[in-house]
């Protein structure tokens, strides 16, 4: 009998992972024989310097790349053999994104732009759905913001909406990419703690790539990541003890 990741408590997992680009001499490695599982209410970590590989790994395992061998799955469903129009509805339904740069839709207001996965994916809401965003827009300080654009709010609340999002149809896994990279620390903090909140309370997985030592000590595991392989996979860990593993890896680089 074959295991199936969610036998193992997985949300989603990779085998055997790789990633080069080019051919010949100008080959490019960016995964190297990648193995892993992300666990179902944990909210994980993934560092590593810059062309380590981090956002290869996050891209393919959220379905928005192909890997070059190996194979990922995301809960039992295995991504790698889909089909473009499959992957598109898997993301949709299964994978909540949550950029450092936003991505709203700057014409649509916040209930709009919150709104917009079940819009994209053409059904309506059911009463429990609902119920659940009037919940997060209320946890996320949005109520009275939600007939304004996105022109018309700071940047932590455009983030803010931009989680509420994320969370809307209830994912299976939730990518953060650099998600307090264009705010400022007391916001940042805010944000992070609402991410881990959502893994805690609500049993979201949650995979954040970032370099900020402070963001990741929010997280219940931390993944490093350099040339392309895993060098590490710590608990969770202070900004302190975080920045001292990063500084070893640049030394021995």
């Amino acid at each position: 009998m074959q295991i199936q990741p969610s036998d193992l408590g997985l949300i989603a997992r990779v085998a055997g992972l790789g990633k080069r680009y080019g051919d010949g001499a100008g080959t490019v490695t960016a995964l190297d024989d990648v193995s892993l599982g992300l666990r179902r209410g944990e909210f994980t970590a993934i560092m590593g310097p810059s062309g380590s590989g981090k956002s290869t790994l996050m891209h393919i395992m959220a379905g928005l790349d192909s890997p070059t061998s190996g194979r990922a799955w995301l809960g039992d469903t295995e991504i790698t053999e889909l089909s473009d129009s499959a992957l598109t509805v898997l993301r949709r339904r299964r994978v909540g994104f949550v950029f450092q740069s936003f991505n709203l839709v700057p014409t649509l207001d916040v209930r709009a732009n919150v709104m917009l996965p079940f819009e994209l994916d053409g059904r309506a809401t059911t009463i429990e759905e609902r119920a659940w965003i009037d919940e997060l827009v209320a946890t996320l300080g949005l109520t009275a913001r939600l007939r304004h654009r996105p022109h018309e709010l700071s940047g932590g609340q455009q983030q803010r909406v931009a989680i509420a999002r994320a969370l809307a149809t209830r994912p299976d896994l939730v990518f953060a990419d650099e998600p307090t990279g264009n705010l400022d620390s007391r916001t940042g903090r805010e944000v992070l703690g609402l991410l881990a909140a959502a893994s805690a309370s609500a049993g979201q997985s949650i995979a954040m790539v970032t370099h900020d030592p402070i963001a990741a000590s929010h997280a219940d595991r931390i993944l490093f990541l350099a040339d392309g392989r895993i060098v590490r996979d710590a608990p969770r860990s202070t900004p302190e003890e975080i920045s001292a593993f990063m500084l070893s890896m640049e030394s021995a680089a």
